[in-house]
């Protein structure tokens, strides 16, 4: 079944502009999800926003925003007040900056989003802008309003569409060095080099979306099915902790991972 779009707007490239649609590269929605319970009354529990002073419900109508001047001053904020700030990246993805693919680090990818022309009217231009940028080996640079800020985006070819993703702010980034600057620079012995390099082909595979499937959550499915036929409680099985036995030569280990028969 289609998704709906999570985000409409406009692609845009000096005068070349193209209408554009975004969805989710990624998704959550098989992942298994509870509700918080009454245990005495077996009821769901509802969320409700409460006011502060009074203890009364307040209505979704009643709802708005505030920014604290002090312990009990805000400053009211309407809807009319925040779309009067709104950005031009509200609706256009206008590209200004392109960069070699291979210079933004790793860590600075957040989250993928598939970009697609959103009618056929604007898939000519919006395959301009795709070819261009495979053709270089760059990727283009621009911002977008998303959640309610702006951030920085990334536009990379992928096939016939186009993968952006969120970047990461800067102050959101820690540096390696402040981690692996403490490491030792002492090489490992050859013969610990030579053990581990048949250690990593005896188990090296291709690669296959099997190896990073949850376990957790055939788990839990299994045990909700058990639950509802039995309406029983059903513990699930624990495996047991690891012995804190005597710290083994790492050559040895090495020489037992590699001997061991699967």
């Amino acid at each position: 079944m289609p998704q709906r779009s999570f985000w409409k707007g406009y692609l845009k490239l000096s005068l070349v502009t193209c209408p554009v649609t975004m969805m989710p590269a990624t998704t959550e929605s098989e992942r298994v999800r509870f509700r918080t319970m009454n245990a005495k009354s077996g009821h769901p529990v509802a969320s409700r926003y409460i006011d502060a002073v009074t203890g009364k419900p307040v209505a979704d109508d009643d709802l708005t925003k505030g920014y604290p001047r002090g312990e009990d001053e805000h400053v009211i904020l309407e809807e009319e007040d925040l779309d009067s700030v709104a950005l031009d990246s509200t609706r256009t993805i206008d590209i200004e900056t392109f960069v070699e693919a291979e210079t933004i680090g790793w860590i600075f990818y957040d989250k993928p989003h598939y970009l697609l022309p959103s009618d056929a009217v604007g898939e000519e231009a919006f395959a301009v802008i795709r070819e261009a940028m495979a053709a270089t080996g760059r990727v283009g640079i621009s911002r977008l309003v998303m959640g309610g800020r702006e951030r920085a985006v990334m536009l990379a070819p992928r096939g016939d569409g186009i993968v952006l993703w969120t970047l990461r702010y800067g102050d959101e980034v820690r540096k390696a060095d402040a981690y692996f600057g403490k490491l030792g620079s002492a090489k490992p012995e050859a013969k610990l080099m030579t053990l581990v390099k048949s250690l990593i082909d005896e188990r090296t595979a291709e690669w296959d979306p099997k190896l990073v499937e949850d376990p957790v959550q055939d788990n839990l499915l299994e045990m909700i099915a058990k639950k509802r036929k039995s309406k029983k409680t059903i513990a699930a099985p624990r495996k047991g902790a690891p012995s804190s036995g005597n710290v083994v030569n790492i050559m040895d280990a090495l020489r037992q991972s590699l001997n061991k028969k699967s």
